[in-house]
């Protein structure tokens, strides 16, 4: 005969086992056993670290007591000199020449001058950075024999003395 079988038509599951007292002191015992030798071997940090080495580094192991090697003086000794670096400057050393040449064709120096033919005001950066480079220019000018009030003395007197020829000529 057959035997009855359930509507859904799959097995249960049997319930697992109950662990006895006994065994579940047993094992709260190895847990604690095995806590209690988690740490470090007595001695690692002295003697350093032999987990982490690799081959090449076990060969040239370093004792950690050792430090620096260099000398330190114990007693009163004369100050040791310093050496004080020269501040680069910003710009190389140029000849006279080259120097005015760049200023003259500064495009900032160029526009501030243009605003200030045009009637605007500065602000007092830019004017003392203005003062600053023209009488740059002048002392570069000086150091070359140049000068712009020759060229316009040079008029002057050429005007003069047409004016003065023309008085002696004609009077016209």
């Amino acid at each position: 005969m057959k035997k009855p079988t359930s509507a859904s038509g799959t097995k249960r599951p049997t319930k697992a086992r109950r662990k006895t007292r006994e065994e579940l002191n047993q094992e709260a015992r190895d847990r604690k056993r095995a806590k209690k030798h988690s740490g470090h071997a007595s001695g690692s940090r002295a003697n350093g670290s032999s987990a982490s080495g690799s081959s090449a580094q076990n060969g040239k192991q370093k004792d950690p007591r050792i430090g620096s090697k260099t000398p330190i003086p114990l007693g009163v000794t004369d100050t040791p000199v310093t050496k004080q670096h020269k501040p680069k400057s910003e710009k190389p050393m140029l000849s006279p020449q080259a120097e005015l040449d760049l200023l003259e064709n500064d495009e900032r120096l160029d526009a501030l001058l243009e605003r200030l033919e045009e009637g605007e005001s500065l602000t007092a950066e830019e004017q003392s950075w203005v003062d600053a480079k023209l009488d740059r220019i002048d002392e570069l000018m000086q150091k070359l024999g140049l000068s712009y009030d020759d060229d316009e003395e040079d008029e002057e007197e050429d005007e003069k003395q047409e004016d003065m020829m023309r008085l002696l000529k004609g009077g016209n």
